[in-house]
């Protein structure tokens, strides 16, 4: 009954903010005022309702934040905002960020439903190619719903951040195609790694970590290591030498094999998280060797795919090793270097199959042969055969082909 009173009390002030003109014509806005008007109404010793006013009207102007109520939350109950809602980078206030505007999003935060459906092909990969390393069974749901909540949830945040790096890379392209100086006034994405003659040191000393909400909530968790801050930082690093070698390779300037190969390591960034989270989740200690052996196959496997890839990636201005092997060693010798990478990563990787345990090895390789063949690629890691795919020299016209075989709207 108690219950019902309540709902009942917060119905009526509804109706009587609607009356006074005080409703914002959304619902959770209305509600949360709702609740607010009926607390200073409520019995409170010898405080009137006019001192109450000017209690709140001070308080305001000392420019209360919400940074400073989740601290007070969390210091009066131990829990954390995070438990009712999630504060993750807004569309509007990550695409702000991409174009160096300074400027405080007003959207409410989330995560798309397109970046969950991408994760999604990642996190089933995950838990077929890793879960072995942690001698679960991908085959009994237990195992997977039992973590899915925090996996899922980090894999699709790092796709949303992912998301919007690859449009400002797109939006990037068709702006050289149109007017190639440009480009003399863009910075990188992410803090952490510059182009020295494009940014600002000062705007990317001062530009927020897009991953710190994210390191937030895994803090409060319980979930957070230093290892795994480290990893995020990588990812924001990746981002960040993406769209600097991308622009550099377009402008056809110099590039370093240092960063292209430090670019491809970082790359699979997201697995490495995913993976120590799992350690985490699971309260074991992270296994040296497994994770030494599990880099060099994301190394092959990320070589792999961008071979896949390549055609698309040319046209998307997005980061693949190949293009950038181009870049630097032209078109005749980059095949050759880059099969050298591949040889040296395969003979370290069996190395490292021949230290772990033999039915582990086994089980991996059987998974690795599953997953090439799902894709459809006929090259892969640690079996079958590498085809290099032709090179493209004029990338340029590439992309010119593509945007005029889209279609144009038309407008009545």
């Amino acid at each position: 009954m108690e219950a019902l009173r309540k709902l009942e009390r917060v119905q009526r002030m509804l109706s009587f903010m609607e009356a006074r003109g005080l409703s914002f014509n959304d619902q959770f806005s209305d509600r949360f005022l709702a609740h607010f008007l009926l607390f200073l109404v409520q019995p409170c010793g010898m405080v009137s309702l006019e001192k109450r006013c000017d209690l709140i009207s001070e308080l305001l102007q000392k420019q209360i934040s919400a940074k400073m109520l989740e601290e007070a939350l969390f210091f009066v109950t131990g829990e954390d905002s995070q438990q009712i809602y999630v504060e993750l980078p807004s569309q509007s206030y990550l695409e702000n960020e991409i174009k160096f505007h300074q400027s405080e999003a007003e959207d409410i935060p989330m995560i798309g439903l397109d970046a969950m459906q991408r994760a999604n092909s990642t996190l089933e990969d995950f838990c077929r190619s890793y879960f072995m390393f942690h001698e679960m069974d991908v085959n009994k749901p237990q195992s997977i719903f039992k973590f899915l909540p925090v996996l899922s949830f980090t894999e699709s945040y790092i796709y949303q951040l992912d998301t919007l790096n690859e449009k400002d890379l797109r939006l990037s392209s068709q702006d050289l195609i149109s007017s190639e100086s440009r480009y003399d006034n863009l910075g990188c994405i992410l803090k952490g790694v510059s182009d020295q003659s494009v940014s600002n040191d000062l705007n990317e000393a001062s530009r927020p970590d897009p991953f710190d909400p994210l390191v937030h909530l895994l803090q409060c968790q319980g979930l957070l290591t230093e290892r795994i801050r480290t990893e995020l930082r990588s990812g924001a690093e990746y981002w960040a030498l993406e769209r600097k070698l991308c622009h550099l390779l377009m402008r056809k300037r110099k590039i370093l094999i240092e960063d292209v190969m430090r670019a491809i390591h970082l790359k699979s960034f997201d697995y490495r998280v995913l993976n120590l989270l799992l350690y985490q989740l699971r309260g074991q200690e992270v296994n040296e060797l497994h994770m030494e052996f599990l880099s060099v196959s994301e190394f092959l496997v990320e070589v792999s795919d961008d071979l896949y890839d390549y055609e698309d990636d040319v046209i998307e201005n997005s980061f693949n090793i190949l293009r950038m092997f181009v870049g630097i060693y032209g078109a005749s010798a980059a095949p050759r270097m880059l099969a050298k990478c591949i040889t040296e990563a395969e003979e370290k990787y069996e190395q490292l199959s021949k230290c772990l345990d033999p039915e582990l090895s086994l089980k991996y390789w059987r998974r690795c042969e599953e997953a090439t063949m799902e894709g459809g690629a006929t090259s892969g890691h640690a079996f079958g055969t590498w085809s290099i795919p032709p090179i493209i020299v004029d990338e340029e016209s590439i992309r010119l082909q593509t945007v005029n075989k889209k279609p144009t709207a038309h407008t009545s």
